[in-house]
């Protein structure tokens, strides 16, 4: 008898009810809104300011201090708004501040409007503390217009903390308006990554169960079966495991997705000039298609001077020119069609070897050519260091991320394009992950992790897994690929089995992940009289 299956999807409604009842009830709403437009006036704070004393400016200046040695004032625009100034600055801390007791077992949210007097410049906002300084996000401010910084932060020791502004343009005074604190305890954060997970990762379906005739079939045992999850959750593999049965039954058994680590970069396709050599990574997207696992293309070009083959550095540019061309057209039609993203110069905030030698449009031009051999196929930029720590300075910070994407529409690439935001993490700093994704959600355009690994210690297993569950609560990560392909000497940074393939505690982290995530067979199984 051909049947019909359909669960009554009450059960599973009252229960997402119910926890968004919950989540009302015990938890501040996390905001994730962000604006990456210039405004002629600020937004209204985030959570009213939270612990910010006089955080729209409207009392004078209550609450605030010099830093160092700026000179502050209130200021107040034609159209009302008010707004906190340093001038005269000599060194780049100095600024304003406000005092904060924290606490180490909160998880804190931050954001301001800021502006300056002239041009543009990068404005962090630190927060010293009694052993160190905490950076919880950088903002390009530009005269005219007010730019939202959006980040957060942790701390590792309860106490005192002074937040202040920094900036290395001397020159400019910095505006401030709109400043939001918000604390969250661990509770109120993980209720706000289950809220998304129920809201975005989830839906309810109703199945009926009916019988030949069409009539329905009341009390009839219903046994469901995910046969693997929707979220792309991947890994990266190697050469090592072309004829490794034991490695290949350890990755097959749990992975739809993956990356090479190395066999698609220049240096390994083309060690001499002229002479390609494709073996290997022919093997590893044979041994991929085989077992339905889907590729992400890494990489066709490296902006760093020290990642190309030996013979490319020392070419005049026409020579260069000419051989990145052959590289591109070379490796993208060989496997046009087969790779699903393609990072086509990666690193390039970090780096700029290929604009240096083939003018500052050169990752622009590179695009579209990709976009042309291979239209099917998105290609990404791929960072470091956006949201794996808030360090003001770091070329690849969000608001500089953006930037870049702006600046790359600008040199005539208007094509398809997609976030890729490595993770090499060390000690995660959630909120900042967080903020850091907000803001480049803005861009409307794919996000994915390509290389999440943390590097080695006693709480690597446990950082794995608050940045895993981390990534995949927010609503603009779109997939998730683990840097952790294996070889008999070590992995890059993290491991997830040893040498037998046997689990690590990372690998255990993975597997429960993954069981989590295969929640079908927790639903209930029986119909009910419809």
């Amino acid at each position: 008898m051909a049947k019909k299956l359909l669960l009554n999807s009450c059960l599973v409604l009252s229960f997402i009810i119910n926890l968004i009842f919950e989540f009302r009830v015990h938890a501040v709403p996390y905001d994730h809104t962000f604006t990456h437009e210039c405004l002629a006036k600020p937004l209204k704070p985030q959570y009213n300011g939270g612990i910010v004393t006089n955080s729209e400016l409207n009392e004078k200046l209550m609450g605030w201090a010099k830093f160092g040695n700026a000179n502050i004032a209130h200021g107040e625009s034609n159209d009302g708004n008010k707004y906190i100034i340093a001038s005269k600055r000599k060194q780049s801390f100095d600024s304003f501040s406000q005092n904060f007791l924290l606490e180490k077992n909160k998880l804190y949210t931050f954001s301001a409007w800021l502006q300056v007097s002239h041009g543009k410049a990068d404005i962090s906002a630190i927060f010293k503390t009694r052993n160190g300084y905490r950076n919880a996000g950088l903002v390009v401010a530009r005269k005219g217009c007010w730019s939202m910084l959006k980040g957060g932060l942790v701390v590792n020791v309860s106490g005192p903390a002074k937040l202040y502004f920094e900036s290395d343009n001397t020159k400019v005074d910095i505006w401030a308006d709109s400043i939001s604190l918000q604390p969250f305890t661990h509770q109120e954060w993980k209720s706000h990554q289950d809220h998304n997970i129920h809201k975005f990762r989830k839906s309810s379906v109703k199945f009926q169960a009916v019988d030949q005739h069409n009539q329905p079939i009341p009390n009839a045992t219903v046994s469901l079966k995910q046969r693997h999850h929707n979220f792309p959750f991947g890994v990266a593999i190697n050469k090592n495991i072309i004829g490794n049965s034991a490695y290949q039954n350890w990755f097959t058994s749990r992975f739809k997705y993956t990356v090479f680590e190395n066999e698609l970069k220049w240096y390994a396709n083309e060690v001499q000039r002229g002479v390609e050599d494709y073996s290997i990574s022919d093997a590893l997207v044979k041994f991929a298609q085989s077992n339905g696992v889907s590729i992400r293309g890494h990489n066709v070009f490296w902006d760093n001077e020290s990642d190309q083959p030996s013979w490319v550095p020392g070419l005049s540019s026409n020579d260069l020119r000419a051989a990145a061309e052959q590289r591109i057209k070379s490796v993208m039609n060989r496997y046009k069609g087969q790779l699903f993203h393609w990072d086509v110069v990666n690193e390039n905030l970090h780096w700029s070897f290929f604009e240096s030698k083939l003018g500052a449009n050169a990752s622009a031009v590179f695009y579209e050519m990709a976009s042309g051999i291979d239209g099917g196929t998105t290609p990404f930029l791929n960072e470091y260091n956006t949201i794996e720590q808030s360090s003001g300075g770091d070329a690849a910070a969000p608001s500089l991320y953006l930037a870049k994407i702006e600046q790359m529409r600008e040199e005539g690439y208007n094509g398809h394009l997609g976030i890729g935001l490595q993770g090499h993490f060390s000690d995660p700093n959630l909120p900042y992950v967080r903020a850091a994704i907000d803001q480049l959600a803005s861009a409307d355009l794919p996000i994915w992790i390509t290389e999440l690994d943390v590097k080695s210690g006693p709480n690597q297993a446990t950082y794995l897994e608050q940045i895993i569950r981390e990534l995949h609560s927010h609503w603009a990560v779109d997939g998730i690929i683990i840097w952790s392909a294996w070889s008999p000497q070590g992995c890059y940074r993290m491991c997830l089995t040893d040498n037998n393939f046997n689990n690590l505690e990372t690998g255990n982290v993975v597997d429960k992940i993954i069981h989590e995530w295969a929640h079908i067979a927790d639903l209930p199984g029986t119909t009910d009289y419809n």
